[in-house]
């Protein structure tokens, strides 16, 4: 197998190996999100749904849950769960950040508006929870549960440290461990539970969900700074704009001058931003290396994830985690 098939799209031959999973899995989607008394909500949930995404959390559940040797029916709706929790918050986040574009398209908030966004993200969290309880399985109904907490505890967190440039390192991996990485942690976890694998297997997967979710996020903001419009589906400089102190910025701003610092205090704390700012901001991020740093940092938990995966049984399914891993920095790599 070359570099090219290993590492450029393992998520593809991972949804290959999982495709009859897969399917079950976006055939319960579909009927979940119905609703009888309410047509815009399946209209705003397809609008996300069916956008073209890799449905990477759903796979990571059904890749343990396979790579642990589950052969009962669970693991689709546990799948599903992660999916439908993934989209609502999506849905929330938009209207919070007053986003226009995902994954290149016009945001629901902008195409329906705020309530309908808001509202159906509540209907789908809802949903989650039923499809949970399905599952007859108190540990994997606590393990979901606490991470959809997390997640927005984690956004909680962001609203406030986000534009305090007193945020450091450890404010933002918290915040990160929240609004992302806890998805990609439970998705792996109740992979484990649901097939009742011993305690240090199951946080073996844990381990593996949250390096990469961590990695996953440090690369997102990475490429908001320098990453490809077109392949990101967000315009470069969108988190300067809306004034998130996200990893790069951290590091510049704990190497700044006072002239610096104040720059950084303008446009972040205050939202006094003007034309040409955004170039300023990118040349400090290249003259302090927070760039390199956060890449290095990326790739740093990428290795962590891989370690942890490495604590089960070789199998194909497992190799191709260990490349999904690798993929992740690929672009930033």
């Amino acid at each position: 197998m070359g570099l090219q098939d290993a590492i450029v799209k393992p998520h593809e031959r991972l949804s290959a190996a999982l495709t009859g999973e897969m399917d079950e899995v976006n055939t319960l989607i579909r009927a979940r999100m119905a609703s009888k008394h309410a047509p815009r909500i399946p209209e705003v949930t397809a609008h996300l749904v069916e956008a073209g995404g890799k449905r990477l959390r759903p796979m990571l559940t059904l890749a343990a849950a396979k790579m642990c040797g589950y052969t009962g029916p669970y693991h689709v709706h546990l799948a599903a769960t992660v999916e439908f929790i993934h989209t609502a918050t999506l849905l929330h986040d938009d209207v919070v950040d007053e986003s226009g574009q995902r994954r290149g398209r016009p945001t629901a908030n902008l195409l329906w508006d705020n309530k309908s966004s808001v509202l159906v993200g509540d209907y789908l969290f809802a949903r989650s929870f039923q499809l949970m309880v399905e599952t007859g399985n108190m540990r994997v109904l606590d393990i979901l549960a606490n991470a959809a907490a997390t997640i927005a505890e984690g956004e909680v967190l962001q609203l406030t440290a986000a534009q305090d440039l007193a945020t450091d390192e450890s404010i933002y991996l918290q915040v990160v461990r929240g609004k992302t990485a806890a998805l990609f942690s439970a998705a792996m976890e109740v992979g484990g539970v649901i097939a009742d694998q011993p305690a240090d297997q199951v946080q073996a997967l844990f381990d593996y969900g949250d390096a990469l979710g961590v990695s996953f996020q440090i690369v997102d903001d990475l490429l908001d700074y320098g990453g490809d419009a077109s392949a990101t589906g967000k315009n470069v400089g969108d988190d300067f704009r809306e004034r998130k102190l996200t990893l790069p910025v951290i590091k510049a701003v704990a190497k700044a001058d006072a002239q610096e610092r104040a720059f950084w205090s303008r446009t972040i704390e205050k939202g006094q931003q003007n034309d040409g700012d955004l170039e300023t901001a990118l040349a400090l991020l290249a003259k302090h290396g927070a760039m390199d740093a956060t890449r290095q940092d990326a790739l740093d938990w990428a290795e962590k994830a891989k370690a942890a995966l490495r604590r089960l049984p070789d199998s194909d399914i497992r190799q191709m985690l260990l490349d999904l891993a690798d993929y992740v920095v690929a672009r930033v790599s």
